[in-house]
């Protein structure tokens, strides 16, 4: 008495040639698109059925038809061959840079600046592209990258990281651009000086943040005491909401500021023409040494290079 097998293990090339057979009717067809000679698709069929414990097809004079049996293992068969292919192809996506997830992070400027186009760039070729971005201050995107959190980060290099752990590629420094609502009183003045706006109301990040930061110091390097009256606050839409209401000024990275002042988001916003020009250290382009970058990280790493400055070049594991 035939016995059913309490646990089936067909491999792929059985199936394929069930499938094939079932399509063609004929076993020397079957065995030429699966690449084999008649004999060795006959013996190939015998240990199939022998594996399932009875006959998938019926021989018959003008060809090969499918049994009861037969049927429900092509099915599934058909749902296997459907699956390895699309496996297949997932990889080849994959390893091709096409799919596949990517979590980043970057400071402001650059995120608006560099990111943005790149991953348009990347989603036009891979619309499946798993992507995630981060918009952070330096050290928290830092500790991401060295905790493996994020694949690679457009940020400040700071002391308390270690260098030697990171492939650097140099992009550039940050403009700081003082914006406000249009109807300000200063937003048609011709030039403005920090003296004029010391005694105004002010929105900006908490303390330490490289924008404030380069801000202050400028009062401080004309002999200023710094603004008493700001709000403080990480938020950009906030910033957006509170200059909208009133007469306060945000130091700010200046790709924000043109994005909110070009169309199409023409937000009804100024920038104060000032004397002097204020700018932040510069930011890089970082990954991490020991984790080499996915195939789709890499390629959005690579756009994201081709917008650094002229001159700049990607030196992996040097600081360029």
């Amino acid at each position: 008495m035939t016995t059913t097998p309490s646990r089936l293990m067909l491999k792929p090339a059985q199936l394929r040639l069930i499938h094939e057979i079932a399509e063609t009717g004929q076993l020397q067809l079957a065995a030429e698109a699966c690449a084999m000679t008649q004999p060795a698709a006959s013996r190939m069929l015998a240990e199939t059925e022998r594996q399932v414990g009875a006959p998938l097809f019926l021989r018959q004079p003008k060809g090969m038809a499918l049994t009861e049996i037969g049927r429900n293992v092509l099915r599934r068969a058909r749902v296997i061959l459907r699956e390895m292919s699309s496996m297949a192809s997932d990889i080849r996506a994959l390893r091709g840079g096409l799919a596949g997830s990517v979590h980043i992070g970057a400071v402001t400027g650059p995120a608006v600046g560099y990111l943005v186009s790149a991953i348009r760039e990347v989603k036009q070729e891979s619309p499946e592209a798993d992507i995630t971005v981060d918009v952070m201050p330096s050290r928290e995107l830092l500790a991401g990258l060295i905790a493996g959190e994020l694949d690679f980060v457009l940020a400040r290099i700071l002391p308390e990281f270690e260098n030697r752990d990171l492939n650097i590629l140099p992009m550039r420094d940050e403009k700081v651009s003082m914006i406000v609502r249009a109807a300000h009183p200063l937003a048609r003045a011709p030039t403005v000086t920090l003296t004029e706006l010391s005694d105004y109301e002010w929105i900006m990040q908490q303390r330490g943040a490289p924008i404030r930061e380069a801000t202050l110091n400028a009062f401080a390097a004309l002999g200023l005491a710094e603004p008493c009256n700001i709000v403080n606050s990480p938020s950009l839409l906030l910033t957006i909401a509170y200059l909208a209401q009133s007469d306060a000024i945000a130091p700010i990275s200046d790709e924000v500021a043109q994005l909110l002042l070009a169309p199409p988001v023409s937000a009804g916003f100024a920038l104060l023409r000032m004397r002097r020009e204020i700018r932040v250290s510069p930011y890089f382009l970082l990954s991490l040494r020991r984790r080499p970058l996915s195939p789709l990280a890499a390629r959005l790493r690579d756009s994201v290079a081709r917008h650094a400055p002229d001159g700049l070049a990607m030196r992996p594991g040097g600081a360029g």
